[in-house]
């Protein structure tokens, strides 16, 4: 595959993700924070707050568990390449 392809078809599979984060976040929030029957048109003050908190929290998972996996990755990488060496 050459580079350019691979570059798109990567920025086609973040776009993907970012989408499927956006909806799972917009989901879990809304279940936790929003009764299922609404009294009001406007959210109250409380219904924002614990959104605005559960988005943060979401946001700040999603980094670190994404610092996370690139850290995995780079050690695995690197334990494959050391065991290819050794061989």
């Amino acid at each position: 595959m050459d580079p350019e392809k691979a570059q798109q078809l990567a920025a086609e599979l973040e776009v993907e993700m970012m989408a499927d984060m956006y909806n799972r976040m917009t989901n879990a929030c809304h279940r936790k924070c929003v009764p299922p029957h609404y009294k009001e048109a406007e959210l109250s003050k409380g219904e924002a707050v614990c959104l605005d908190r559960c988005v943060a929290k979401y946001l700040d998972l999603h980094e670190r568990l994404g610092r996370k996996l690139t850290e995995l990755s780079v050690q695995d990488e690197e334990m494959m390449r050391k065991n290819a060496i050794g061989q």
